[in-house]
């Protein structure tokens, strides 16, 4: 079918595969109408700019809205102000509960009682002599200063003693006595310490010795004199453990000594708590050694 001038004419579509393009309508010698084809380049021109713009709006929309819909996920709907809701809660946020770490109940063991190990003999086994017992040559008691004479052991303890001590150190089960002299301006004090295995026969030798009548012989020697071989002196008794000890002090002169005499009561007073002293540490010696190995 042709069409002539005037008859029905194709509409040409610039967006529409395959349709014709408009010639000029004046001739039909085949030249085309550059001024229809300038038009129709202008009118695509601004389409594809209406399209561009159009859907770099849509894209913006859409970028936006998944910015949105990402903050709205990240705060799970709530208030943005109200900070990240997907912390754990806080029971089992480490630190934050109330409850306190347990533990086993312990405790420590109580310490070793120094007494303990001096006694009994099956205890008390550090050595024992003149040397650990009345160590130095010069005692500081206070303020006042002995001189250390001479020394002495023996295991016949009824050698040693006068009055009625023999006998009653025999009969407790003493298995030696250590002796030591000191002196100061003219007074003298001899100690003796008697051994026993157990704390109950140093006791009931003390309560059967007393003070009065029994006394441990003086000991002179390394530039103490003779003191107390005839004249009146101060004795004293007591016991502590498995050991009793006693002392005598007196003059080095062959004076009597009397109740006035406050420093011979004072030197015998001070010999007797060095005895004591010097026994209480060879306990607590023993107790700290075996404290450390347990």
């Amino acid at each position: 079918m042709s069409y002539g001038q005037g008859g029905p004419q194709s509409q040409w579509d610039p967006w529409k595969p395959n349709s014709q393009q408009p010639w000029s309508s004046g001739g039909d010698d085949g030249t085309p109408d550059w001024a229809a084809l300038a038009e129709a380049s202008e009118t695509r021109t601004k389409r594809r700019k209406l399209l561009f713009i159009g859907g770099g709006a849509l894209a913006t929309v859409a970028v936006g809205t998944a910015v949105a819909m990402a903050v709205v996920s990240a705060n799970g709907g709530d208030d943005p102000q109200a900070g990240p809701s997907n912390l754990p809660a806080s029971a089992s946020v480490p630190g934050s509960g109330s409850a306190e770490p347990s533990f086993e109940p312990t405790s420590a063991p109580p310490p070793l009682d120094p007494k303990d190990f001096i006694s009994s003999a099956k205890k008390d086994t550090a050595p024992l002599s003149p040397v650990t017992l009345f160590p130095g040559t010069r005692l500081t008691m206070g303020d006042t200063v002995y001189r250390k004479g001479a020394t002495a052991d023996t295991t016949n303890c009824a050698s040693a003693v006068g009055g009625n001590l023999p006998k009653v150190l025999t009969a407790n089960g003493c298995t030696r006595l250590i002796r030591a002299s000191y002196a100061k301006d003219g007074i003298a004090v001899t100690v003796g310490v008697a051994v026993f295995d157990t704390e109950a026969q140093a006791t009931k030798a003390r309560t059967e010795a007393g003070s009065k009548k029994s006394l441990v012989h003086s000991l002179p020697g390394k530039g103490i004199k003779n003191f107390c071989d005839a004249a009146i002196c101060r004795t004293t008794t007591n016991a502590y453990g498995r050991y009793a000890y006693f002392t005598i002090s007196g003059f080095t002169n062959g004076k009597n000594v009397t109740t006035k005499d406050t420093k011979v009561f004072g030197a015998g007073d001070d010999l007797a708590q060095f005895a004591f002293n010097q026994i209480h540490r060879r306990g607590e010696a023993q107790a700290s050694a075996a404290a450390n190995h347990q």
